[in-house]
C-alpha cells in the first residue's frame, strides 16, 4: 500500500523519515440514487449558478465570500504559504497520554520507516515512548490542511492521532440548553446504580463488537433478492421517570445478576474474568432445554444475564439466542 503521506519526524537533531498509512477501514454498505419507478442512475453535476451549464473540474477555482464579493484562492497559492512544512513533523514535546482528553482525538493513521536503513530510529522512538508512557505533539501540513497530532507507540509500531483544535471544541453548557446540573439522587439510589454498573462489568473486548446495523441491511438486500422478509427492530424501552427510577434499578440489578466473582482466568489488564457460576450454568441447561427462538428479546437477555455471558447488552435477539446456544455446548 502506498502511504498518504511521506515526510520525516524530527525530536531533538534525530530525523526519521516515515511514511503515513490510514488505519481504518469503513463496512458501511453503500448506495447508489435512482430515479423511483425506474433504473436509471443519478448523479451530481457542477453546474454554473447562473448559466446552468456545466463547469469543467479545472476550471473551478476556491473562493471566500467577504460579503458582496469574493476572493478567489488558486490550490497552487495555499500550497505557496506552507513552505517546507508539508514534508515535515517537528515534534514540539512530549506530554502523559492521561493528559489529552480523549475528546481531541479525531482520526488514526499508521507510521512506517521509509526504508530498512530506518529500523532503529523507527523502533528506538516506539520503544522509548513505550516506555514513558508518553505521546510526542506535532503539527504538520496535508492537503493543504494544517493538524495538530499526537505520536504514540501502538503494540509495537508508531501511530499518528489528528486532533482537534482547542477552539473547535464546542461548549456542552452552551450548546445543551436544559443540562440538569448536579441532580441530587438519593444514597440508595446511588448505590443501587453502583451495583448495576458493578454486574454489568466487563473486560474489553473490541471483538466481541460488530456493527449490526450493516449485517440486518445487508440482510435486507438478501431476502428483498430472494422475495423474502427480514425481523423488524423491536420499539425503544419507554424513558424512566423519577418517580419509578428505583424501581428499575432494582430490576435491572435482578436482571444483571448478582457482582461477578472475582474467582476466575486473569486477563491481559490484570484483571480477573468472572467465572459462570454453577446456579448460571445449571440455569443454561435448563433454559436450553426449551426452544430459545420462543423466547422475547427480554427474556432472553435475563437468561444471557444469569449465565454472566459477556457483550450482552450489545446483542441483537439473533446474537442472544446463539450466544446462549453456544453455551450450552
Amino acid at each position: 500500500m502506498r502511504p498518504i503521506w511521506s515526510g520525516a519526524i524530527s525530536f531533538g537533531l534525530v530525523t526519521l523519515p516515515v511514511g503515513l498509512y490510514t488505519a481504518t477501514d469503513s463496512h458501511t454498505i453503500h448506495f447508489h440514487q435512482l430515479q423511483r419507478g425506474t433504473a436509471d442512475r443519478i448523479r451530481n453535476r457542477r453546474v454554473n449558478e447562473r448559466t446552468g451549464d456545466e463547469v469543467e473540474l479545472s476550471d473551478i477555482v476556491k473562493g471566500y465570500d467577504t460579503g458582496g464579493e469574493y476572493v478567489l484562492v488558486q490550490p497552487k497559492e495555499l500550497d505557496e504559504i506552507a513552505p517546507g512544512r508539508s514534508r515535515s513533523l517537528e515534534i514540539t514535546g512530549f506530554v502523559d497520554l492521561a493528559e489529552v482528553n480523549p475528546i481531541f482525538f479525531d482520526k488514526t493513521y499508521y507510521l512506517g520507516p521509509r526504508g530498512a536503513e530506518y529500523g532503529k530510529v523507527y523502533s528506538l522512538l516506539e520503544q522509548a515512548l513505550a516506555k514513558a508512557g508518553k505521546a510526542g505533539i506535532a503539527t504538520f501540513v496535508m492537503r493543504q490542511h494544517e493538524y495538530l497530532v499526537a505520536l504514540k507507540a501502538e503494540n509495537g509500531i508508531l501511530t499518528l492521532h489528528t486532533l482537534h483544535w482547542a477552539d473547535e471544541l464546542r461548549d456542552p453548557k452552551k450548546e445543551i440548553d436544559n443540562l440538569p446540573g448536579r441532580a441530587r439522587a438519593s444514597d440508595k439510589e446511588l448505590k443501587m446504580a453502583e451495583q448495576l454498573i458493578d454486574a454489568l462489568s466487563m473486560t474489553w473486548d473490541p471483538g466481541e463488537f460488530h456493527d449490526t446495523f450493516q449485517e440486518k441491511v445487508a440482510a435486507l438486500i438478501q431476502a428483498k433478492q430472494s422475495g423474502g422478509s427480514v425481523e423488524k427492530a423491536e420499539a425503544p424501552a419507554e424513558p424512566t421517570g423519577v418517580v419509578d427510577l428505583m424501581e428499575a434499578l432494582r430490576a435491572s440489578v435482578e436482571r444483571a445478576g448478582s457482582p461477578k466473582a472475582t474467582s476466575g482466568k486473569a486477563t491481559a489488564s490484570g484483571k480477573t474474568k468472572a467465572a459462570v457460576k454453577p446456579a448460571a450454568k445449571k440455569r443454561i441447561r435448563s433454559v436450553t432445554k426449551r426452544d430459545l427462538s420462543g423466547l422475547s428479546k427480554a427474556d432472553l437477555y435475563k437468561e444471557a444475564a444469569a449465565a454472566n455471558l459477556p457483550g450482552r447488552s450489545q446483542m441483537t435477539r439473533h446474537d442472544l439466542v446463539k450466544a446462549l446456544t453456544s453455551a450450552r455446548r
